[in-house]
């Protein structure tokens, strides 16, 4: 118990001198950076060497170095008592001042790297998850309603976050107890390595000191400008080059380093033996490097203090010598410590009889036999192993690049082979070697966090495990190289190795405990840590045949993960309730369980599974457990889609959604067949969503009618722009439908073939009644045709006195004068056009749909794929398919055919208003009246051309050709009016057919435009009837009245060829309409003998004055649109011919007898 007080007591000593003497140097290196513009001290002197560091406040010379001051010693001190009588405290307003613990028997000296940032970044990434743990207060946790039990788990995660240690535990060796720091070592290991070289008969000799024609690359960047050429012993070329490069790694300066060298020739001199020890190295150096070797007085004396600590270490401490050498050492020490004794009252004789005295001592015990018989085993393998691992742990740093100390310099392995030379000093077996360069690489790679270090390191240490079985006296000698370890609450000796092993397992453990934690920023460590633990036999390796060992490791997997997702859990729970988003805080989790879970298979899983194939089931059990306790009650107080439920139902389903998914593939990884297989308990998120969705899609349906109506009402049937000359309000019910669209796939919730059919009943009845507004909009265009003439028949000569006035005008009411006002030409084409946009944007509304739809399918699929059976799931399959095909195409192919009729109907009615509305006057009423010779075709083609210019400017390109066309057929049929309707005031001999049929030849020529009109066939096409009935006109009127006569016989029998809104060549109307219309007597004669017409002169063929008193002005004809197919009420007029004629026929045929 005694002893034990005191080693922790010499500890406690020590770690205070350490931290003194780290305090003075930082003190030193502020004072002397240039950051100080004056120092003065009490003396009136600017030197330093007389100022005591350990008594001077640092706050006050940061303040002095910030605001560019002076720094006054005196007040410093004064600074530094009056501090000292109050707590150490912190004065940072910033709030980014903190203490950095550590453990000092691995602290070493003082960091070369630049401090970590302390902002917080705002991604969830492991680090900023882990200073969340540390200031995470419960008290200031402002919760969304209840907080689903969040807090209990957020207070566990900041409990253990409190004992989280991410440091490597130290190896346990024996302390030093000189107190030998970092830098001692460092200095002590670059030393014996030079001895080590002189002595291994390394090829030298003394030159002056010139500049190499070639330095090594990283030397060049380490040189100092201010250090001076020196006269010193020097190396063969070969080997040159790579000691300055080590001396550079192990910041030797070359002053320095010319001292050790030169006074290691004169060692190697006096030396007969080819083998050298520290305590030889040590007496040189004192007794051959003085003060005037040194820039200050203060560098001496921690260099003198160096030397004799490790001749104290050796000698004194460790070494088993007899009381009186013990005595001897102790006092010839304490003098040569004695600076004012060493340098000042002892001659150079003297000095030299000290060292003498020691020397004969170490000789004693270094010519000792050692205890294991091995080759070049000294007294020192054993009596100061733990600073002899010490040293060469310092040696073996050296091969880390000092400016990027995650890298090995390109002279490592040139460096290890000249750090070889010093294991016969050391007592370093090819074993220890492989083991301590693991051991470095290791911690090396905990400092920097450089993958390619843990390769190296794992390829070390499989060396290690590889090695064969050491001889007995190697293995004695390795067991005898002991460390105290702590484990499970006891002190346990162990040897070098397995305490190597022992300590890098114990980091490995710590780092797998919470693999989320240590490895979601830079996943690629994961695999290399796995890798380490497996070679140090923490876990199975990949063949291992032991069922034991195998089980044990699948066992050690299973808690790696439990734990680690636990562990991950409460930092997320600790992340929702300092959540300051709006979302709710369900949702929040769901998601960063999803987080969880796609790292647990993206980055772990595919390690793990070589151990553990159920390790992606165990952190989905416990993923989907953790949420489904939490959301169940959530659950059951859902009413409606608000905001919340929204989020947290969808957040909900993509979490089971996934789990599930992942819960099958690990099940497939394991190859579980038999049944009944285990399966996850779904959260039934469609049963609680599915009929809020529909009441949901209700309430859409209802406002979108309603907003189509409106938009409707609004519409001005103006293009929406120049590019775009569909009407607006199409615009904006595509636009409101494919935005419900998009809400309800959107919400990421489950959807079933009901959803499927009310969304597209909501698009069907917007649509449809859309359209329907739109076709009731429009007016029958017989309407527009003018009202059926009397039938006459020729006369020249006849003047009555009285002339009958035709009535050429249907009266209309006004409210069919005002639709056809505002059916003007250029709205009728933009409705036309509005038309052909919804057939071509009901396509891309119905794939939209269609990809959504088949966006959601796998989800669904997958979850049935774990209740049913493959074959029930393609049955079912196929018939949903073929249900959800029709449903598609029931909906838009009708919207698609109404949308096509509607067009049809529009176009139709454009040329139809064209001829028979606007140009009623200036062309239908004026073409052949009178005379024919004098109103020529031609004429009129002026106006067509305008119409057609007007039209093709507002028209889109894809139904431009079939307005034209409807323009074309209507003035074919206004054509045909003219020839058989055109009344009284016209009659055609046969030299007008002639001139007849010339126009009728420009009227194609026209629509044809020399090819960039309509396609020649298709006008030819549309043109044979007219061309037919002109051929009736100049057939004999004999042959006209046998036709008839055969008509009228067909009307008789009741097989009367008229088609009721249809005119056909041969039936008894279009023949009797030819004799009335021919300038022919024989026709006029036979018409009042057997039809008693009256004549045309009867008729005052001159236009009304105000003829167009109802109708458009021409200023607006220009406006305004129509189509082509008779008049029925025109037809009707000939029903009450049908008596007439049959009686006609009979008398016809008795005078023919």
């Amino acid at each position: 118990m005694c002893i034990t007080g005191r080693r922790i007591k010499m500890e406690q000593d020590s770690l205070l001198q350490r931290y003194r003497r780290d305090r003075r140097k930082l003190l030193e290196f502020l004072l002397s950076s240039g950051l100080i513009e004056e120092v003065r001290t009490p003396s009136g002197s600017t030197s330093l060497s007389e100022a005591d560091f350990d008594k001077l406040s640092a706050d006050y010379i940061l303040h002095c170095i910030k605001s560019g001051g002076i720094v006054d010693v005196s007040e410093a001190s004064k600074k530094y008592h009056a501090e000292s009588a109050h707590p150490i405290m912190i004065h940072s307003k910033l709030g980014d001042s903190y203490f950095l613990t550590s453990d000092p028997d691995i602290a070493g000296s003082p960091p070369r790297r630049v401090p970590p940032s302390t902002s917080v970044s705002s991604n969830n990434h492991a680090s900023s998850s882990s200073s969340k743990l540390d200031s995470f207060d419960m008290k200031s946790v402002e919760t969304h309603g209840d907080d689903y039990g969040l807090k209990q788990k957020a207070e566990a995660a900041a409990a253990r976050a409190s004992f989280r240690d991410s440091g490597i535990p130290s190896l346990g060796l024996p302390t030093l107890k000189t107190g030998l720091s970092d830098d001692d070592l460092r200095e002590s290991a670059y030393e014996l390595l030079l001895a080590s070289m002189y002595f291994s008969g390394v090829e030298m000799f003394p030159v002056e000191d010139r500049k190499k024609e070639k330095n090594s690359k990283f030397l060049s960047r380490l040189k100092s400008k201010r250090e001076k050429p020196h006269s010193r012993p020097q190396l063969s070329e070969r080997h040159s080059e790579l000691v300055d490069t080590i001396r550079a790694q192990m910041q030797i300066s070359e002053a320095m380093d010319a001292c050790i060298r030169r006074n290691m020739v004169q060692l190697t001199a006096r030396r007969t033996c080819g083998q050298i020890d520290l305590p030889q190295i040590s007496l040189e150096l004192l007794i051959g490097i003085f003060r005037s070797d040194f820039p200050n007085e203060k560098s001496y004396i921690q260099w003198k203090s160096r030397q004799v600590n490790i001749l104290e270490e050796l000698l004194y401490f460790s070494a088993e010598l007899p009381e009186t050498e013990r005595v001897i050492i102790k006092s010839c020490l304490a003098k040569i410590r004695d600076t004012k004794e060493w340098d000042v009252a002892m001659s150079p004789a003297q000095r030299v009889e000290i060292i003498s005295s020691i020397r004969q001592v170490a000789s004693k015990a270094f010519f000792q036999q050692g205890k294991f018989g091995l080759q070049n085993e000294t007294y020192y393998w054993q009596a100061a192993y733990h600073l002899n691992i010490r040293l060469y742990e310092k040696l073996l740093n050296g091969v880390f690049d000092i400016l990027d100390e995650g890298q090995l310099i390109e002279e490592a392995d040139a460096i290890l082979s000249l750090i070889k030379l010093t294991w016969s000093t050391l007592g370093i077996t090819d074993k220890l070697h492989d083991a301590l360069y693991g051991w470095a690489l290791v911690q090396q790679f905990v400092d920097t966090a450089e993958g390619t270090l843990l390769e190296h390191a794992v390829l070390q240490l499989q060396r290690v495990v590889s090695a064969k079985e050491d001889d007995c006296n190697e293995g004695q000698y390795m067991n005898s190289i002991t460390c105290l370890k702590e484990r499970n609450g006891s002190q346990k000796k162990l040897n070098l190795v397995q305490s190597i092993f022992l300590s890098i397992g114990t980091w490995c453990d710590s780092k797998l405990q919470d693999y989320h934690l240590h490895f979601s920023e830079k996943p690629v460590h994961f695999k290399k840590v796995v890798a380490l633990a497996s070679t140090i036999g923490m876990l199975s390796s990949a063949d291992c045949a032991d069922k034991v060992i195998v089980n044990a490791s699948r066992e050690k997997i299973k808690r790696y993960v439990e734990r680690s997702v636990e562990a991950a859990i409460g930092r997320v729970a600790i992340t929702v309730l300092e959540s300051k988003e709006r979302t709710h805080p369900l949702a929040l989790l769901a998601n960063q369980l999803r987080l969880i879970a796609d790292r647990e298979l993206k980055i772990f899983f595919p390690v793990l599974r070589q151990w553990s194939p159920e390790s992606m089931m165990i952190s989905v059990q416990k993923l989907h457990q953790f949420f489904g306790e939490r959301l169940i009650p959530f659950l059951k107080g859902v009413s409606s889609l608000s905001e919340d439920a929204r989020s947290v139902l969808a957040a909900a389903y993509a979490l089971d959604n996934e789990l599930g998914q992942l819960y099958t593939s690990a099940l497939e990884e394991q190859k579980v067949q038999h049944s009944p297989r285990p399966y996850l308990d779904h959260y039934q998120i469609e049963k609680v969503s599915g009929p809020l969705i529909i009441d949901w899609v209700i309430g859409q349906h209802t406002h979108i009618l309603e907003w189509t109506r409106r938009a409707l009402e609004l519409e001005d049937w103006e293009p929406l722009s120049f590019h775009k000359r569909q009407a607006a309000s199409i615009v904006e019910v595509f636009r409101i439908l494919e935005e419900t669209v998009d809400q309800l796939f959107g919400m990421n919730l489950p959807l079933d073939i009901t959803h499927l059919q009310a969304l597209l009943s909501i698009v069907f009845h917007s649509l449809d009644a859309y359209l329907q507004r739109v076709l009731n909009q429009l007016v029958e265009k017989n309407h527009l045709y003018p009202s059926a003439p009397p039938l006459t028949r020729y006369t020249e000569t006849a003047i009555p006195l009285i002339k009958k006035r035709l009535n050429e005008y249907k009266i209309l009411d006004d409210i069919m004068i005002d639709r056809l006002n505002e059916l003007t030409i250029p709205k009728l084409c933009i409705r036309l056009n509005t038309l052909q946009y919804i057939q071509k944007q009901v396509g891309v509304l119905e794939d939209d749909i269609r990809n959504s739809w088949a966006a959601v399918r796998p989800s669904l699929n997958q979850t049935q794929a774990e209740e049913e059976p493959v074959e029930i799931l393609e049955s079912d399959s196929l018939t949903h398919n073929e249900t959800v095909d029709e449903l598609f195409g029931t909906t838009f192919n009708i919207i698609r055919d109404t949308a096509k009729d509607i067009g049809l109907k529009t176009c139709d009615l454009i040329g139809t208003r064209v001829v028979f509305w606007d140009l009623r006057d200036a062309f239908l009423f004026h073409l052949y009246r009178g005379n024919v010779e004098s109103t020529r075709l031609e004429n009129f083609l002026p106006d067509f051309d305008t119409v057609l210019d007007n039209v093709c400017g507002v028209i889109d390109d894809a139904v431009r050709d079939v307005v034209v066309l409807s323009i074309y057929k209507a003035s074919l049929e206004g054509f045909v009016w003219v020839l058989l309707d055109g009344g009284p005031c016209r009659a055609f001999s046969d030299s007008d057919i002639i001139l007849m049929e010339e126009d009728l030849l420009t009227l194609k020529e026209f629509f044809i435009a020399d090819g960039e009109g309509l396609p020649e066939s298709l006008v030819e096409q549309e043109a044979k009837f007219a061309e037919r009935i002109l051929h009736m006109f100049s057939l004999q009127t004999e042959t006209v009245i046998q036709m008839l006569m055969t008509a009228s016989e067909l009307i008789s029998m009741g097989l009367d060829s008229d088609k009721q809104g249809h005119t056909n060549l041969g039936d008894a109307h279009t023949l009797i309409r030819v004799l009335c219309h021919k300038k022919d007597r024989e026709a006029s004669k036979f018409l009042k003998v057997q039809y008693q017409l009256p004549m045309s002169s009867d008729y005052d063929d001159t236009p009304l004055v105000d003829s167009t008193s109802r109708l458009p002005r021409m200023s607006e004809v220009l406006k305004r649109s129509t189509s082509i197919r008779w008049n029925k009420k025109r037809q009707s007029s000939f029903k009450s011919m049908k008596k007439k004629i049959q009686g006609a026929t009979n008398e016809i045929r008795n005078v023919g007898r």
